[in-house]
């Protein structure tokens, strides 16, 4: 079997698996396809014109939000059971405490505005190891950060963008973190780049199921 420490980015990301036929697991199957055909920007505009199309309100994005914090604290909670070392090691645990975090406050918002919360994805991440978490870690922080920057246009109150401003904020200097551990710029670009809807659509077709 092939050490997957070796794999890249996107090889990595073909492994994961989310079992869910919500509408949040859905756009959040196609946020990390965009990310992997053309990087993790190409989110943010896929999010968008997700979101636009279903006529989404507060409770619905917030649930794509969910579906997203769902994910990545059950991903941190796999990384620590890995044998990770020094700042990966903080990293996973830290990390893996907030997103849990996020992950409570927004079940909470949910219920407060009358809906009702995204059930628990299954999901399955091919790590194992520190190479392998760090590289898988970079995609999916990074996506997370497009993600809820494609989600911000189409929240109506006020509140909810800002708790979403609060998360997103957070993500942010999650990704910057993991960018350093990989040698990695934690801000290469002074903008995020955007994409056409039909370029989008084009990368995440092949990984959508």
């Amino acid at each position: 079997m092939a050490d997957i420490d070796l794999a890249t980015p996107e090889q990595l990301l073909a492994g994961v698996e989310i079992h869910g036929v919500t509408r949040g697991s859905f756009i959040m199957k196609g946020a990390l396809a965009a990310s992997a055909a053309y990087g993790a920007t190409a989110a943010a505009p896929f999010v968008s014109q997700a979101l636009a199309q279903s006529g989404s309100g507060d409770v619905e994005i917030l649930n794509f939000a969910l579906t997203l914090e769902y994910l990545e604290a059950a991903f941190y909670k796999k990384a620590q059971s890995l044998s990770l070392s020094g700042e990966a090691k903080k990293a996973a645990t830290k990390f893996g405490d907030q997103e849990q975090q996020h992950v409570e406050t927004l079940k909470g918002t949910i219920k407060k505005l009358g809906g009702k919360p995204a059930a628990v994805p299954g999901v399955s991440f091919p790590i194992n190891g520190q190479k392998s978490f760090l590289k898988l870690a970079q995609v999916f922080e990074d996506t997370g950060v497009s993600a809820y920057n494609g989600a911000a246009p189409m929240i109506k109150s006020t509140e909810v963008l800002a708790a979403a401003g609060s998360i997103v904020q957070i993500e942010a200097r999650h990704a910057a973190a993991i960018r350093l551990l990989l040698d990695m710029s934690p801000a290469p670009n002074a903008f995020d780049k955007t994409m056409t809807k039909d370029e989008v659509l084009k990368a995440v077709k092949p990984f959508i199921k």
